[in-house]
This record gives structure tokens, sequence and C-alpha cells, in this order.
């Protein structure tokens, strides 16, 4: 049966790859990614029958207008998955700029609010959906120099487990933690040793049967793409 998917992030990495997995197993995505160039690229890739808008997910009045416009356009979304994040350029916590931290937090962070506050009360009316917060393995552990990526990954495992609390019966609010892939993000953090690491085309085979087969019985719990 088809689902409807909402995914964010979608620009590229994993976030690209589970469109390109999603729509070729004949679900429908409704994307967002910042760069609207991206954004018209793939457009021109995918049929009309999926639904891309540039969107900014720490800009709270354009995730709203979106969701405004998504729910009068199509039912609420089977699965919503906050993927958006960015990671910070590895150094000392003291030596990281207070610009860099603050545009971490509000895309990894708020951004994950802000899609939650304006997408799941259509969602929780219905009784239905399951919501996919992307975690890390540094948000169960920790690593020097990546301090404000682990906070924001901690925080979404914490926001998504009080969430799991929140919701009706029928729904389901999990952490994942996708594994160690290498993406672009990765190879800031692990600079030439991340093409040691799983590619994103090997990753999508497994990401995209798990996240179609999470269950309302999941809610709460934090996994991983093993």
């Amino acid at each position: 049966m088809s689902k409807l998917i909402l995914i964010t992030g979608i620009s590229k990495g994993l976030g690209y790859a589970m469109t390109e997995g999603f729509i070729q197993q004949g679900h429908t995505v409704i994307g967002c990614a910042r760069s609207s160039d991206a954004i018209d690229k793939i457009r021109q890739k995918f049929s009309a029958t999926n639904d891309f808008t540039s969107v900014d997910v720490a800009n709270e009045q354009l995730v709203k207008k979106w969701a405004e416009h998504i729910l009068n356009k199509y039912e609420p979304p089977d699965i919503v998955i906050n993927n958006a994040a960015i990671t910070n350029y590895p150094a000392p916590l003291w030596e990281i700029p207070s610009e860099e931290f603050s545009d971490l937090i509000d895309i990894n962070i708020k951004g994950v609010a802000n899609i939650i506050r304006h997408f799941v009360p259509a969602m929780v009316k219905n009784k239905r959906g399951i919501i996919v917060n992307f975690s890390s393995g540094w948000g169960r552990s920790t690593s020097a120099q990546v301090a404000p990526y682990c906070a924001s990954k901690w925080a979404i495992e914490g926001l998504t487990r009080s969430l799991a609390q929140e919701l009706p019966t029928g729904m389901a609010a999990i952490p994942l933690n996708p594994g160690i892939i290498h993406t672009d993000m990765l190879s800031i953090s692990f600079g030439e040793e991340a093409a040691n690491y799983t590619p994103v085309s090997d990753w999508v085979l497994k990401a995209v049967p798990f996240i179609l087969n999470l269950k309302p019985k999941d809610n709460g719990i934090p996994l991983t793409i093993s």
C-alpha cells in the first residue's frame, strides 16, 4: 500500500537517497531542503505526483506556511522523517564560533520541533502516523571536537522519547540512529577516513524497508539501522 512520506533535508546524502528509494518503491514523497537550486533539480528528476519545496526548517514561519499548503493538498503524512541536520567543523567547544553553534541548534533541534509543531497535530487528530527523528551514534555517545553536534543529537533522543509519551495509541515517535554512513557530513568529521564507511547507496537498501516496517509498537524505542 502506497504511503505519503514527508522528509526534510532532501538535497543530498541520506535525505536524497531515501527520497529516491521510497519513490522507486511506489510511495509519494513530500520533501524540503534549503537550496532552491537543489529542489529545482529534484523536481525535474522525479514525477509530479511527488511534492518538493524550498524550506529552511529553522524558519518557523516558512515551515508553518509549507505545512498549511501540504495539509490542504494532501491527507496528513503516514511517516514524517526529520532528517535535516548539519554538523560543526571539528574543534574544541570553546573555539567553535557562536554563530556556527546557533545555526546547528536552530536546524538540528528547533527545525525538528518546527516540523512537529505544524504537521503532527493533523496526524494526532487521525490517531495514526509515525514520526522518525534522525539521531546519531553521537546522540548516545560522545567524541571530542563535535560537542555541538553531540548536544543536538542527545537533545533529539530526549525530545523524541518525551514526544512518544504524548502521542495517542496508534502513533509512534522513534529516535533513529542511521548508523555511520559515508556522506559529505561524515567527511567534515572524519576527513579521508569517511570513505571507509558504508556508502549511501548500500545504506538506503536497508533503511527504506526498515523505516517502512516501523509500527506503533516501536513508539519511544531508540532504534538503529545496523
